[in-house]
This record gives C-alpha cells, sequence and structure tokens, in this order.
C-alpha cells in the first residue's frame, strides 16, 4: 500500500502522521511511504530523517493526495484538503465529526473510507487512539489553567499551590476519566485544592484510592456542578460521549454566577465543549472572556507540545495503521471489530451512530458498509 502524509495545516498545529520510526516499520512490511517536505522538521523529524527510513518527499500535500492510497493524519482534514480526497481513498485521522457538519458534508461527498481514530475501540470498552491525546490535553489544562490565573493574562491573580499563609486555589474538575484523571494529577502536583465529580461510582472509588484525603471526590450532579463551579478559581471540562457532542454541563447563567477572574478550561472543545459559553480557539489566539470568566478554548491543546504529543499519538496509532496496510481497508477492518467502530464515513454513508444523530443525517452501520469498500 501508498501511504502518504500531509503536512498538518490547522492553526499552529505542529504534529505529523508519522514519525521515522514509524515509516521505517511500514516500509519493513513492504508498503511505500509519501511525505509531504518538512512536515515534521518543525519538531525535530527532518526530510533526511525520513528518507533514511525509506520514506519518498514530496514537494506537495496535492501530491499526496493524489497518490496514497492511504492518508495519515493528526488532525481533521482542512477544507482544502477535503476537497482532494478520492472515493478509492482511505482517510485516517481524527475527525471529531459530530458538532462539524462542514467537514462532515465534505467528507459524505468525498466517498471516501474516513476512520476516526477518536472512535476506535479496545476489548476493554477504552478508546486508545484518544488516550494519549487526552493524557496530554489533561496535564496541559491545569498548565494552561495556572497560566490564565495571572492577573496579567485577565485571572484572578491566584497561584494554584499557594505559599505557607495563604490558601492554595480551587480547582474543579467536570469528568474523572483520563482527561481528569491527569489534570488531578498535575493538580494536586502542584499543591492545589482540587476537587473531580464524575458520574460513575467506580471512577470515583479508583481516583479516591490513588489520593486518598489530597483530592474530594464528587458525584456529579447538576446541583454539585453548580456548587463547585461557583467556588472554583479554575474548572477543568474533561467531559466525553465517544463519537457524540459533549454535554453542555457548564451553563451559560452558570458562568455569570462564577468568580471574576475564574478561569475554564474546556478540552471537550473538539466535541463543542461542555460549557454554553465555550467556542472553539487556537493557539494563535488562545482566551477570550465572557462574564469576567477567562475561556481557554483551544481546539489542539497537544499541538503545543507537539513533540512529545506525535510521539505518543504514533505509539498507539501505528499497529493500527500498519494493520490497515498489511490487510487492506476492507479486511482489516472486517476482522478487528474494534478498528471497525472507527469507521465514520463511508462511501457517502456516516456510519457513526452519535454523529447521524447529532447531525439527522442517514445511518448505516459500518458492518453493512465494509461490501462498499
Amino acid at each position: 500500500m501508498l501511504v502518504g502524509v500531509p503536512k498538518e495545516i490547522k492553526n499552529h498545529e505542529y504534529r505529523v502522521g508519522l514519525t521515522p520510526t514509524s515509516v521505517q516499520e511500514l516500509v519493513s512490511n513492504g508498503h511505500s511511504v509519501i511525505i509531504e517536505t518538512n512536515a515534521g522538521a518543525s519538531i525535530g523529524f527532518m526530510n533526511e530523517d525520513y528518507t533514511a527510513a525509506g520514506a519518498e518527499i514530496v514537494n506537495t500535500a496535492e501530491e499526496i493526495f493524489a497518490r496514497a492510497d492511504m492518508v495519515v493524519k493528526v488532525k481533521e482534514p482542512q477544507e482544502v484538503e477535503r476537497k482532494q480526497l478520492r472515493p478509492e481513498q482511505t482517510l485516517f485521522t481524527y475527525l471529531h465529526l459530530a458538532p462539524d457538519v462542514p467537514q462532515t458534508n465534505d467528507l459524505i461527498a468525498s466517498g471516501a473510507t474516513c476512520i476516526a481514530y477518536e472512535t476506535v475501540t479496545d476489548s476493554f470498552g477504552r478508546l486508545p487512539l484518544l488516550a494519549p491525546m487526552s493524557e496530554v490535553a489533561g496535564r496541559m489544562s491545569i498548565q494552561a489553567g495556572a497560566h490564565c490565573l495571572e492577573k496579567a493574562r485577565g485571572g484572578r491573580g491566584v497561584l494554584l499551590g499557594g505559599v505557607p499563609g495563604v490558601e492554595p486555589g480551587k480547582v474543579v474538575v467536570i469528568g474523572g476519566g483520563v482527561v481528569g484523571a491527569n489534570a488531578a494529577a498535575m493538580a494536586v502536583g502542584m499543591g492545589a485544592d482540587v476537587v473531580v465529580l464524575d458520574r460513575s461510582v467506580d471512577v470515583l472509588r479508583r481516583l479516591d484510592a490513588q489520593y486518598g484525603n489530597r483530592i474530594k471526590t464528587v458525584f456529579s450532579t447538576k446541583a454539585a456542578i453548580e456548587q463547585y463551579v461557583t467556588e472554583a478559581d479554575l474548572v477543568i471540562g474533561g467531559v466525553l460521549i465517544p463519537g457524540a457532542a459533549a454535554p453542555k454541563l457548564i451553563t451559560r447563567e452558570l458562568v455569570s454566577k462564577m468568580k471574576p477572574g475564574s478561569v475554564i478550561v474546556d478540552v471537550a472543545i473538539d466535541q463543542g465543549g461542555c460549557a454554553e459559553t465555550a467556542h472553539a480557539t487556537t493557539h494563535a489566539d488562545p482566551v477570550y472572556v465572557v462574564d469576567d470568566v477567562v475561556h481557554y478554548c483551544v481546539a489542539n491543546m497537544p499541538g503545543a507540545v507537539a513533540r512529545t504529543s506525535t510521539m505518543a499519538l504514533n505509539n498507539a496509532t501505528l499497529p493500527f495503521v500498519l494493520e490497515l496496510a498489511n490487510k487492506g481497508t476492507r479486511k482489516a477492518l472486517e476482522e478487528n471489530a474494534h478498528l471497525l467502530n472507527g469507521l465514520n464515513v463511508c462511501k457517502g454513508i456516516i456510519t457513526c451512530e452519535s454523529v447521524a444523530e447529532a447531525q439527522g443525517l442517514e445511518y448505516r452501520s459500518p458492518a453493512d458498509m465494509l461490501k462498499e469498500i
């Protein structure tokens, strides 16, 4: 199979779909790889590294999309990229389609087979290709939130860890999954006063067993969210419903009741955000203020630590890339139900039920569409 990797073009996105090490694995399995020139140069993966691994360097993304059997990316394809997809092509990347109608329409029109990292599952029902970026984003959320709390950034002027004689900042984490657990770990490490809300008692038990009295675990209800969010200096939105739009747990009214200068970091923004006041921002212009509350809603947070993120992502995606290349897309999907769960769009049809439901579109099951590939 000919695998192609274009340079990412989303704002301040420096990650790359394949590292030189991953390219070497594909080449050693008998496949060809084409990489857009300087696709990984900004994070230290130079053209020479890719050619040494066996890749061919090409000058334009257009050549990647014109030639490749499978396109491997990091972020969702931008409009100019979507227009170049072909019906016989496989796209393997993050998509986050539920809140993104224009992208969904373009992928339907392309006729391509589109597999989303974020809905591929494992035998435990987890999301193994989302997890590494959720780990990064969870850890970064505290770092970003602490920065936004500085007075010069519009925040309350609160140091999360406090100092002797001054109480620490209050951090509220909504959702105790991968994002929330990593956010809690960082916040605890900084000495903050940490509360984690979740609707799973098992999740709360696990966090309690890990941290004991260093954090508070609270069952998530509307009343609990209102109580703790209004007391918080920093709120982390780490809610996830796989493939679906995030529920709006922080209402506009609740934001108006928060402390002036407090901060919301909505990590769920890729799926539309869990705050009604949230809208996606970029690394170039990451924050805005609503009712004196600072909102940090960067849709590709891990892109800020792109080298770490790229290596962590490739650790997770490489086995699936190899399976798709070695077996071909149809056979790989037929033989791996977890990879099949990643199929979101196929030959003009939505094959992710939560996306179809969110946008009122026709849905067919991934298994039904296999014969069309």
